[in-house]
């Protein structure tokens, strides 16, 4: 009997592990997709590299897979009793005494880690990387001297030098007929001209990166101290650093918003306080991580309940109300954290009487439909 179990087990896992990777994967890509292409047009406008972006786009990946991770377990868990239902094998089950709680066992189960996990994900992988990404978007915002120019205009690059170019375009990044005057610490200048340039923000120097091509950088004699005879270089391609930063851009510790915080610190913040953000705020806070992780086992029975379609007749109703029941009880327990952290309602009605009510739904739904199931096969079996 326990060998069957396990098998059945194995099976139904089996059954399920393709669509949530595949929906798992979808999701995040998605969510991915809208933020990198915002993220491109503003970095590629303040003329950061594809390597911020991209270190940018890692740092917001634990926030969406937490959005992804639930969504994918409920999409897996219906499709997968779904197509078991279209295929009779769910009817099969039932009539070998195999109920709808039996069924749901092991996917309650993988609910059960994946709430585990998430509790490490929403308390410790996010609040690192919500500060981290602030600060690299930090970082490509203000490291550096600001790469814009129009053209026709004069820009100081620093006490000692002067640029402009005749024609620019790509946001200021890219120049043509570009001419620059600076005077070196011994008091000679140099007129520099070349036909085409191009601006950007080097991640090594963590400075302003000018780059020329084909152009001639000529010593003006009447500026040094000493007079000598004036030079002309010719150069194919030359690498400038404009307005090298003497210490190096800092952004603010991280903790000055109660989202940065790890579980244990929000605990230990509970307890002694933390300057500048209030008790009730930190409290919601860390409640409002616990119930979106403990509502994670949950979610597999109302998929369960859900996905069983009637006999010869198939209908995406399911579907939308499971989508529906999780978007609006995500919505309402972000609407109770907003209120709970500014006072306006009580922690345990903004964000525990939802979530009890969403608990107690999703086990309801199923029991509701295991007994509907059972009472069928009783009488199916009564004799006339």
């Amino acid at each position: 009997m326990k060998q069957r179990a396990h098998i059945l087990d194995r099976y139904l896992l089996t059954q399920m592990a393709p669509p949530f990777a595949i929906a798992l994967l979808a999701m995040l890509v998605a969510l991915l997709l809208e933020r990198l292409l915002s993220l491109f047009d503003y970095l590629a406008s303040a003329g950061s590299s594809l390597g911020t972006c991209i270190a940018l786009l890692t740092d917001l990946l634990p926030h969406y897979f937490g959005i992804a991770l639930p969504a994918a377990l409920c999409i897996a868990v219906f499709l997968t009793i779904r197509g078991m239902s279209d295929n009779n094998e769910i009817d099969a089950l039932q009539a070998g005494r195999v109920s709808l709680m039996r069924i749901s066992r092991p996917f309650m189960i993988v609910g059960l880690l994946l709430g585990a996990a998430s509790v490490f994900l929403y308390g410790y992988i996010q609040p690192v990387a919500r500060y981290d990404y602030r600060a690299g978007f930090y970082f490509a915002e203000h490291t550096g001297w600001a790469p814009h120019l129009q053209a026709g205009m004069f820009a100081s690059t620093s006490s000692k030098a002067v640029m402009t170019a005749d024609s620019v375009s790509h946001a200021g990044t890219r120049l043509r007929r570009v001419f620059i005057r600076e005077v070196n610490a011994n008091g000679v200048a140099h007129i520099i001209t070349a036909r085409t340039g191009a601006l950007t923000i080097s991640e090594k120097t963590r400075s302003t990166r000018l780059d020329l091509w084909n152009g001639e950088i000529v010593d003006d004699p009447f500026q040094a101290t000493k007079p000598h005879k004036p030079t002309v270089t010719h150069f194919e391609h030359v690498v400038r650093i404009i307005d090298r930063p003497n210490k190096e851009t800092s952004f603010r510790s991280r903790g000055a918003d109660e989202r940065e915080l790890t579980l244990f610190e929000l605990a230990h913040d509970l307890r002694y306080g933390l300057p500048g953000i209030e008790y009730r705020t930190l409290r919601a806070e860390m409640d409002f991580r616990m119930a979106r992780a403990i509502a994670i086992p949950f979610i597999p029975p109302l998929a369960v309940a859900l996905a069983i379609s009637a006999r010869r007749r198939k209908s995406v109703w399911g579907l939308i109300a499971v989508a529906v029941i999780l978007i609006g009880f995500d919505q309402t327990l972000m609407f109770g954290h907003s209120l709970a952290s500014t006072g306006r309602l009580p922690i345990w009605l903004a964000i525990w009487v939802p979530e009890l009510l969403f608990c107690v739904g999703c086990l309801a739904a199923l029991l509701r439909r295991s007994r509907g199931s059972w009472r069928r096969r009783k009488l199916t079996r009564t004799p006339a």
